[in-house]
């Protein structure tokens, strides 16, 4: 490169330094391998020769207008697809051919314009394998200028179309040429493609490009001594311009804005795929708001239900008591003095009067609440695991900007198929059977640690039971000692009074105990199956965190570089 101004080196310094953040960013947001080298590749071209790449179909004339141009016959040409692989033309003392690898040859040549300028011949746009449009996108992004090549008798083709929106998408300057205007009938007709060409290019560039007709084969015969077809081929107009913008200071100015052109372009790319994860992952920040809600407000509408439920045991209690104190009223009377010294028989009648199934009762109870929980657990499973179903199945649909670019979607699809999985296994393994057994199990234990009356196997009916049944014992240690009192006759009615106290005190001790040892078991297993829930979504909720504030930082980051880039690029493109 020739020596450089100081505002040139200032700009290149600038240049240099954005860039090369660029290519760090793109490194930190797992940016395709491709990207990273055509960006990088990008950065060389600074110091290498001005690159001039030349597209456009077989058959259009291509080998035939670098040919020309050159002055002499470099490459091969024919009427079928002569080249099938990527050509680079550089200086050379002697023409020689040197092949770097079945799809790409070297070749050299003793032509001035070679000296400061290397051209790139491509395969045809509309007859390239995957291998050679994979060659040829790589040099497209290191483009200075592009001359694209089309012909008078087949302009503008879709194959064409296509290829030069890949250009435009890496904002490179575009000259069309269009060959073999000889084949015309009229200057009308000329006039007609030309109009062509430039409303389509304009639809897709944005911009009018330059187009010149010329007749390539035309031009190759006039400087090979048929000077008479110079005029008629027009080709001194397209060298004209060619030689103006490659000039040393224009070289330099398309030189500066190739990479910058490549920059905002990747630039774009990544802000586009990173608004498009936001996106997604909105909707991914909205369903676990929606399991976050479900799961409070299943928690809440348990714990309330839960105390109407518990009431039905209390209910039994409640009655327990109110036979009881019937009990004591038709008991603890005069009439059955002599009854009263009877202990045992006083316990079998309070037992089978009082008493009755109230075992039986209270497990059954029980035993509806723990199947209720046991229920309400399983349907809660079937909900998260519906919802996650249905998520998936929108997901699949709303994927928008996937570039195949690091592990974003298959680590947000494998998370999400991890939870719909483990969802869908506990509702498919869940025997509540089995589940049932094991919170039995933990209500006793629970009940009995609460109460401090070691049960073991027994029924919870069975320790109610025993508690109410001491109530009796003690009223009947009252009886007796009343009886053998004095005055023992006149204080039967306060004795029956005061035992009736003791029971209402024993069954509201015991209310008391029994409703909080369930309340505490069964919120304790409440909270283990949100628990549970919250486990089995906990790597989908990280990786949703984790990538929306990736993500963020991300967007800051890209914009930054954007807005630098377009800066830049507008510094360069100004005027000296």
């Amino acid at each position: 490169m020739h020596i450089l101004t100081t505002q040139q080196e200032e700009l290149l310094k600038e240049e240099r330094a954005l860039l090369s953040e660029l290519r760090v960013a793109l490194v930190k947001f797992n940016a395709t391998p491709e990207d990273q080298t055509t960006l990088k590749e990008s950065l060389q071209q600074l110091d290498e020769f001005f690159l001039l790449v030349v597209v456009g179909e077989f058959n259009s004339g291509k080998s035939a207008f670098i040919n020309a141009l050159l002055g002499q016959d470099v490459l091969k040409e024919g009427v079928t697809p002569t080249t099938t692989q990527i050509n680079i033309l550089h200086y050379g003392e002697t023409k020689q051919k040197d092949v770097v690898s079945e799809n790409l040859h070297v070749l050299t040549a003793p032509v001035k314009l070679l000296t400061e300028v290397s051209i790139v011949d491509t395969p045809g746009t509309n007859a390239i394998i995957r291998e050679h449009e994979l060659i040829t996108s790589q040099f497209v992004p290191r483009a200075d200028l592009v001359l694209f090549i089309t012909s008078a008798d087949r302009p503008f083709t879709e194959s064409e179309r296509l290829f030069l929106e890949q250009i435009r998408d890496w904002g490179k300057k575009v000259v069309v040429v269009l060959n073999k205007i000889d084949i015309l009938q009229s200057e009308e007709d000329l006039i007609q493609i030309k109009n062509f060409i430039a409303e389509n290019a304009l639809k897709l560039l944005g911009i009018t490009p330059e187009i010149f007709p010329v007749s390539a084969r035309q031009a190759a015969r006039a400087k090979q001594g048929e000077t008479k077809l110079w005029q008629t081929s027009r080709f001194e107009a397209l060298e004209t311009f060619i030689q103006e913008t490659l000039d040393e200071e224009k070289r330099l100015h398309l030189k500066f804005l190739n990479p910058l052109g490549v920059g905002l372009r990747l630039v774009d790319r990544y802000l586009v795929l990173t608004r498009d994860r936001l996106v997604l992952l909105k909707d991914d920040f909205t369903m676990l708001d929606d399991v976050e809600q479900q799961l409070a407000i299943y928690k809440q509408d348990m714990l309330r239900d839960f105390k109407l439920r518990i009431s039905d045991v209390e209910n039994i209690l409640y009655e327990v008591e109110q036979r009881g104190q019937d009990y004591f009223d038709k008991t603890i009377r005069i009439e059955r003095i002599f009854d009263l010294f009877n202990k045992q028989r006083l316990q079998d009648e309070f037992e089978r009067q009082v008493m009755s199934d109230v075992p039986s009762q209270i497990d059954t109870k029980v035993n509806e609440l723990i199947d209720w929980i046991v229920e309400s657990d399983l349907r809660q499973w079937q909900g998260i695991s519906e919802h996650l179903a249905e998520r998936r199945r929108e997901h699949k649909e709303r994927i928008v900007g996937d570039f195949s670019v690091g592990s974003f979607h298959f680590d947000r699809e494998r998370l999400i198929e991890g939870v719909g999985r483990e969802a869908q296994r506990v509702v498919e393994t869940y025997d509540k059977h089995t589940e049932a057994e094991m919170l039995a199990s933990g209500t006793r234990n629970a009940v009995a640690a609460t109460t401090a009356i070691e049960i073991g196997a027994v029924g919870l009916g069975t320790l109610v039971a025993t508690l109410a049944t001491t109530a009796a014992m003690d009223v009947t240690g009252i009886l007796l000692a009343s009886v053998m009192a004095a005055l023992g006759l006149l204080i039967i009615p306060t004795r029956r009074k005061q035992a009736k106290q003791i029971l209402r005190d024993k069954m509201s001790a015991l209310r008391n105990q029994l409703v909080r040892a369930l309340e505490t078991h069964f919120s304790r297993e409440i909270e283990r199956g949100l628990q549970h829930i919250n486990e089995a979504i906990a790597p989908y909720t990280r990786f949703v965190r984790a990538e929306g504030e990736k993500l963020n930082i991300a967007q800051v980051e890209l914009d930054h570089l954007m807005a630098e880039l377009k800066r830049l690029k507008a510094k360069v493109e100004q005027p000296d």
